[in-house]
């Protein structure tokens, strides 16, 4: 199994300095959060993207992909009904499918929950079928590039469009493709009223990449979830891709966070 951490997490420390101590730390990759280097990919020079990979490379840590795709970006919205935006939007995940392969990364993780809420008077199947088509050209995009565009179920908390495993399955599955599959994280799959490990063990063969958390917003090890049946349930389905940590209480700190998760971890996975 590899293990990796979110960007965002070491806050306003530069990127070289992340990628510095995820390796030091011993992580096997960082998922980089590209709303903390500028408002929109496309602001991301050719050369700076070259640069970062670059950097990763003497770091001797892998980026695993990107994901807060959304994030202070303006306009953009996947059920829209307005066509316009749909159609920006769609461009702007082929654009976001060139970066995150430009970085040699290989997953987009599409969380974005309030630019996917269905707004007033919009219907869950319309919204679902608009979704589709806006995804049809990324995923074309991302077959091209070797890159994976991962559709992330998210509570009703968040979002009250795509909440289950079972909803982004069933939506992935209509493309067909390698290129367009889940991430399940742990905390969302806390709020749903399956088991965890039930829902890894029904999700097999979509899962593309995991989010390791718990429902307390901290990191794994810090709270009440157990990964012992989740780790359990991945060895079991022939998961063999990236754990990745993402947190959204800071409060212990990034060395405390990023430390402590990763030697929790590394003990469940042994």
């Amino acid at each position: 199994m590899k293990f990796g951490i979110c960007h965002e997490t070491f806050q306003d420390l530069p990127l070289d300095e992340v990628f510095a101590t995820c390796a030091r730390l011993g992580y096997d990759s960082v998922e980089v959060a590209p709303f903390k280097l500028a408002a929109h990919v496309t602001d991301i020079s050719a050369a700076e993207r070259s640069r970062i990979r670059e950097a990763a490379h003497r770091a001797g840590i892998a980026i695993s992909g990107i994901h807060w795709v959304l994030i202070r970006t303006e306009g953009m919205h996947l059920t829209s009904p307005d066509a316009a935006t749909r159609e920006r939007t769609a461009s702007y995940f082929c654009d976001l499918v060139g970066f995150c392969a430009d970085l040699g990364g290989k997953h987009i993780i599409v969380g974005s929950p309030k630019q996917r809420s269905l707004l007033p008077g919009v219907a869950y199947e319309q919204a679902w079928i608009w979704a589709t088509e806006l995804f049809r050209p990324s995923v074309a995009c991302a077959a091209e590039r070797g890159i994976t565009i991962c559709l992330e179920p998210l509570p009703a908390e968040d979002t009250n469009f795509i909440n289950t495993a079972a909803e982004a399955v069933r939506f992935v599955q209509q493309f067909n493709s390698p290129h367009f599959q889940v991430i399940l994280d742990v905390r969302a799959m806390s709020w749903e009223a399956k088991p965890i490990p039930q829902i890894l063990r029904e999700s097999r063969g979509h899962i593309a990449y995991v989010h390791a958390n718990d429902k307390n917003l901290k990191g794994p090890g810090f709270g009440a979830v157990d990964y012992v049946p989740i780790a359990a349930a991945l060895r079991e389905i022939g998961y063999d891709g990236t754990i990745s940590v993402e947190v959204f209480n800071y409060d212990d700190g990034p060395d405390v966070i990023a430390a402590q998760s990763l030697a929790y971890l590394r003990r469940i996975f042994s």
